[in-house]
């Protein structure tokens, strides 16, 4: 599947070139200023409707809160599937309506082979207890995608199972098999001070972000510098993704983010809403076309830098908004 079946979409979200990036962006906003209701009031609110953009800069970027408040969606009917946001108790969470759940599959398996190859070589063992305590999570429908199409039986989920965990690590390093180590930050770090000095030298070490209160917040690079220690691994790799996103980002160390092709992200000035760059430092905007039938144009509440080759890092976030379970407060 290139593009949702159904779809009137004159091109192909996952054969997207960065020669037509900007074309296929700009057709992406004519076609959900047309079928999503939301999204169009929120472009009429800017009295910006009548105006056709002539360059992504020039698209409006839907604050990212709206997933909490409205039903953002460019199709009429039921969704498959609703993916919900983690959140404390008494926090709204974000909803995204996913028409099909066969389109975030392809974004997220063909996106992993971009970064890594084919993910089912991999033995994936998933450290996310918090995610697996609670229903709709995105993160937990990836990984369990990636877990039942894993060729290693070893493949699994584990939440307070130490011991398994550690053979099934140990084994995998044995038979040289590659693996993937993949977990929210506050339990990585706690199984890293559990087992100090365990040898994970043959694994991707992949972190989700995400204290959730369970730990005193630190900087990213503070809390790779541990896992590296712990892990006795030169890099800690990290995943960029929202419940808000159909598209991850992925970084291979030093918190440098590569999204894949159908995905850019932009930043505007903290202090000018309409004042939008290529490049450079301030709030991240995000470029989703994997999110044709729920809103293409994020505006996060991530501060970072945006580099020329187009990867970028997360610096922090902005005041007052909501700790996500997918980022770290101070990075």
């Amino acid at each position: 599947m290139d593009v949702a079946a159904g779809s009137s979409l004159p091109f192909h979200i996952f054969n997207v070139t960065p020669n037509d990036f900007v074309a296929t962006a700009l057709l992406a906003y004519q076609h959900q200023v047309q079928h999503n209701a939301v999204y169009r009031e929120y472009v009429q609110a800017l009295h910006k409707l009548q105006h056709v953009p002539a360059a992504i800069t020039d698209i409006p970027f839907l604050p990212i809160s709206f997933f909490k408040t409205h039903a953002v969606q460019a199709f009429e009917g039921e969704p498959e599937i609703i993916f919900t946001s983690s959140g404390t108790t008494g926090m709204q969470q974000s909803r995204h309506f996913v028409k099909e759940v066969a389109l975030y599959e392809q974004s997220f398996v063909q996106g992993f082979t971009n970064a890594y190859g084919d993910p089912s070589p991999f033995a994936w063992l998933c450290l996310l207890p918090s995610y697996m305590e609670r229903s709709g999570s995105s993160l937990i429908y990836m990984a369990e995608h990636f877990v039942r199409h894993s060729q290693h039986k070893e493949s699994g989920f584990f939440l307070q199972a130490d011991e398994v965990l550690i053979e099934r690590l140990e084994h995998c390093r044995q038979q040289q098999k590659p693996t993937v180590l993949l977990g929210v930050s506050f339990a990585l770090l706690d199984f890293a001070e559990r087992h100090q000095h365990i040898d994970l030298s043959h694994c991707i070490i992949m972190d989700t972000g995400g204290m959730k209160g369970r730990r005193k917040e630190l900087t990213r690079a503070e809390l790779h510098e541990q896992l590296q220690e712990a892990f006795q691994v030169p890099a800690i790799h990290s995943e960029y993704g929202m419940t808000e996103l159909l598209s991850q980002a992925y970084s291979k160390g030093h918190g440098r983010y590569h999204p894949p092709a159908w995905m850019k992200v932009l930043v505007r000035s903290e202090e000018d809403p309409f004042e939008l760059h290529s490049t450079g430092a301030g709030l991240l905007l995000v470029i989703d076309l994997a999110n044709i039938h729920s809103c293409c144009f994020i505006e996060t509440q991530d501060v970072g830098r945006v580099y020329d080759d187009g990867s970028f890092e997360v610096l922090g976030r902005m005041d007052n908004s909501d700790i996500r379970g997918c980022s770290l407060l101070l990075l």
